[in-house]
C-alpha cells in the first residue's frame, strides 16, 4: 500500500508564522514595538515574495522571528519604522543568503546584519545593504578567512589570501 506524502497547505504554514510573529509582541512591546495582524501578514508575504524571487525554499518560518528577536532592541528602531525595517531586513536576508553562496549560516548572517546595522551603519538600511553586506559577500566569495572583518583593507585582504595559497 502506497502512502502519499501530503504537504501542509501554505495557508496553514502562513497562519502559524503569523501567530508566531504576533507572539513576539510579548517581548518586543517592552521596547514599544508591536506588530499588528496586518503587519504580521505583510511580513509573511514579504518572505514568500523574497523566497520566490531568489529561488529559495524554506521549511519553517523561523527567519522572521529570528530577525525580530535579534533586532528589536536596536536603538535605531521605533514604532514608526519597525514594520518597514523588518520587511527590508527579510528581503535583505534572503538576497544575501544567495550572495554569500550559503557559506554562512542563518544565525551568523542575522547576527552580522544586526552588528553592522547598529554599529557602522547607524541604522541605515542603505549602508547595510550596499556597503557592509556587499563587502561581506565579496569576502566570502573570495574565501577571505576573516570575512566578517569589514574594516580591514579589502585590496590588502585579497592579496594576502591570494598569496597564502
Amino acid at each position: 500500500m502506497d502512502k502519499k506524502f501530503e504537504l501542509i497547505p501554505t495557508f496553514m504554514i502562513n497562519k502559524l508564522a503569523i501567530t508566531e510573529i504576533i507572539n513576539c509582541n510579548e517581548i518586543t512591546s517592552r521596547y514599544g514595538l508591536m506588530l499588528s495582524l496586518a503587519e504580521a501578514q505583510e511580513l509573511v508575504e514579504t518572505r514568500a515574495e523574497a523566497l520566490n524571487s531568489y529561488g529559495r525554499i524554506e521549511f519553517a518560518g523561523g527567519i522572521i522571528n529570528k530577525l525580530i528577536m535579534q533586532f528589536f532592541d536596536s536603538p535605531f528602531l521605533s514604532r514608526f519604522n519597525y514594520a518597514d525595517t523588518l520587511n527590508e531586513l527579510i528581503e535583505t536576508f534572503y538576497y544575501f543568503k544567495n550572495e554569500t553562496l550559503d557559506e554562512i549560516g542563518d544565525d551568523e548572517l542575522i547576527s552580522l546584519m544586526k552588528k553592522y546595522f547598529d554599529q557602522s551603519c547607524q541604522g541605515s538600511m542603505e549602508l547595510l545593504q550596499n556597503r557592509e553586506l556587499e563587502t561581506l559577500a565579496r569576502n566570502i566569495r573570495y574565501r577571505i578567512s576573516n570575512y566578517a572583518d569589514l574594516r580591514k583593507d579589502t585590496e590588502e585582504s585579497l592579496n594576502e589570501e591570494y598569496y597564502d595559497e
